[in-house]
């Protein structure tokens, strides 16, 4: 029990609720995060298949075994 009461007492952990975050903090890294999120999915469905920004098949190469746990077909 007393090693509960150290915990407690801890300066550095807050015990008082804070608040909920606001939505102006979150949207831009949600904006960010989807992005980010857009540009994975491109480049795993469909570069080098349908189309190609970069020349070869190197990006095909790096992204294939991916491209067939996510059930895109590629050959």
């Amino acid at each position: 029990m007393a090693a509960a009461a150290v915990f407690a007492d801890d300066v550095f952990i807050p015990l008082s609720d804070s608040g909920a975050i606001p939505l102006r903090d979150i949207v831009p890294w949600a904006i960010f995060g989807l992005l980010l999120a857009m540009i994975a999915l491109y480049f795993v469905s469909t570069e080098q298949g349908a189309y190609a920004f970069f020349d070869g098949m190197y990006v095909h190469e790096f992204v294939h075994d991916g491209r067939h746990l996510l059930g895109f077909p590629c050959h």
